[in-house]
């Protein structure tokens, strides 16, 4: 039986300890240390003649791979050769991009892994994670089996029919998981050893990948309805029989299931929505930073919301539960927002309107007051200029719906309008920053949901914001592994976004969320105030013996190589 597992020598360092030898140990990412490996290792584990005889350290290492990547002018290719080092040496693979998180993160992670996702079946070589396809539904027990780490603290799933900006993308939506795991690692310092992508296939309805002779999934429509949830019921069920005490991450599910599923599960096990409550912390962490900047409260704001698919309602709730933590009551909270969908302002006559969004509509008393045509719908331009919104938020993937006309019109009655694109990837945001700050003489409180490049107006330099969800779920994942948290409270989800807040505020820069190079301190600050709240609520599965910040940094992982002892298991 070959094996491995971490221990500590007689001085209480780390060792691993391993019976695996030769071509083999140089083959297994998690293993491999490449030129890395000492005389003596090299000699105990029979690789000597099998790797060229200069010994070097990881910064060496790290320098020859950063020269690697910056060969590839093309970010896809940026992109490949990053998840082929992944493939080959773990620990180098994250030491590389977190001494240059900044210029990587984008490759790895938004905007670029939305191509990943739409070549995956044209580019893939090594499988990574698990595939669970629906007609194996009566074996997944033994797919979750046949894992490869034994310990798994995290699942990243997705059924890949609502992804980023893009949709359906069947199999190749494994990309996410995948990313969303790297991101837990290098923000949340979570252990990449003790995570676990797993792709959902239940078939698509992209025709084009469906005709596509290279497409890698089941062809098959997409599966719906009660075949579908008793699917993902039997999901639940063998995960938390072969995986107890895991925390499950659902990730780029479409509008409909997402809700579901967090509904149906959140009281059942340990698990999170991404797209409706990761983006709910962070838009809601940077509009309470923006109305502290304005010396204003959220419950004082009028919030416009276009795109009102699983992100934009997470984030409605999300806003109007602080509304609610502030004085005002459901009924009050709720009247603070208008949201708008393809067919336009959603009102109590938008019978498609689903149960996450009939809280929200306006009556027809109100839209009758408007004077509009009713035989159209109601634009967002309508909806702008009778509100008169202090906020608008995007996640229509609607590239440029937030126009000049629209931009100026909520200028001319809001001193700093409080204006945030958020769909990605980026050719998907609803008005490029640049924009806004020129429609607004650098009046308005802006984050985006991609990245963009700093703005320079009237002799200013002004850095966007990215509102994007590696500020939220890094630090909860950790802070949840930390006390094996029984649940998810909305309790939690707000202590995350006060938490990063207070972070940002504690900046020297003047933005409404910390940068790039401050996610991993921002993650540890909100994963210590997610664990006291989770102990402070009895939510914990351990026996608290700590305190909160030490039972965070116990567990985090950073990437190192360490000593390796031969042994006989």
């Amino acid at each position: 039986m070959l094996t491995y597992k971490i221990t500590q020598d007689n001085n209480g360092q780390e060792q691993l300890e391993t019976n695996i030898i030769g071509k083999a140990l140089l083959t297994i990412p998690q293993l491999n240390k490449g030129t890395a490996f000492t005389e003596e290792e090299r000699q105990s584990f029979s690789l000597i003649g099998k790797l060229p005889s200069q010994i070097e350290n990881l910064e060496t290492q790290v320098q020859r791979a950063y020269a690697e990547y910056k060969s590839y002018e093309n970010e896809m290719n940026q992109n490949v050769y990053l998840n082929q080092l992944l493939d080959t040496n773990q620990i180098l693979f994250y030491r590389l991009i977190q001494d240059h998180i900044e210029e990587m993160l984008p490759t790895i992670y938004t905007p670029v892994v939305g191509d990943a996702v739409k070549s995956f079946h044209k580019r893939f070589t090594n499988p990574r994670g698990l595939y669970i396809t629906f007609n194996d539904q009566d074996r997944i027990e033994e797919i979750l089996e046949n894992r490869t780490n034994p310990q798994v603290d995290l699942i990243v799933v997705s059924d890949g029919e609502g992804v980023l900006g893009i949709g359906d993308q069947g199999v190749g939506a494994m990309a996410i998981p995948v990313a969303k795991l790297m991101v837990y690692t290098l923000a949340g310092s979570i252990n990449p050893n003790h995570t676990l992508p797993i792709i959902l296939d239940t078939g698509t309805n992209n025709e084009q990948l469906l005709n596509d002779p290279l497409y890698l999934g089941w062809r098959h429509p997409r599966v719906s309805g009660e075949k579908y949830e008793l699917f993902i019921k039997k999901f639940i069920a063998a995960v938390q029989k072969k995986i107890p005490n895991v925390f499950l991450h659902w990730e780029d599910f479409g509008k409909y299931n997402a809700f579901r599923n967090l509904e149906n599960y959140r009281d059942q096990l340990c698990t999170f929505n991404d797209d409706i409550q990761g983006t709910g912390i962070v838009a809601v962490s940077a509009l309470l930073t923006a109305v502290k900047k304005l010396k204003q409260k959220l419950s004082q704001q009028r919030f416009v919301i276009f795109g009102a698919g699983s992100a934009g309602v997470g984030i409605t709730d999300a806003i109007c539960r602080e509304m609610v933590n502030e004085g005002l009551n459901e009924a009050e909270a709720r009247k603070h927002f208008w949201l708008i969908d393809s067919k336009g302002l959603l009102t109590t006559a938008s019978h498609h309107a689903n149960s996450h969004q009939k809280p929200y509509l306006r009556t027809l008393e109100e839209v009758a007051e408007w004077k509009l045509n009713p035989a159209q719908k109601i634009e967002l331009s309508d909806v702008v200029k009778q509100v008169k919104p202090t906020a608008l938020i995007g996640t229509s993937a609607v590239t440029g719906a937030f126009n000049e006309q629209i931009i100026k019109t909520m200028a001319e009655h809001t001193p700093h309008p409080i204006i945030f694109p958020l769909s990605n990837p980026t050719q998907k945001s609803e008005a490029n920053p640049e924009d806004i700050v020129r429609w607004t003489q650098n009046r308005a409180l802006i984050a985006a949901g991609s990245p963009f490049p700093i703005v320079h107006y009237n002799n200013e330099h002004i850095f966007i914001s990215q509102c994007n969800n590696y500020f939220a779920f890094p630090g909860l994942g950790l802070g949840v592994i930390a006390t094996k948290a029984k649940r998810i409270t909305n309790k939690t989800l707000s202590t995350a976004a006060h938490a990063l807040t207070q972070f940002t505020l504690s900046l020297p820069h003047a933005s409404l969320l910390p940068t790039v190079l401050e996610a991993k301190a921002a993650s540890r600050e909100i994963a210590i105030a997610v664990t006291q709240s989770i102990i402070d609520q009895h939510l914990a599965s351990i026996e608290i013996k700590a305190s909160a910040a030490e039972l965070v940094d116990r567990i985090r992982w950073e990437p190192h190589y360490i000593p390796y002892k031969k042994v006989k298991f």
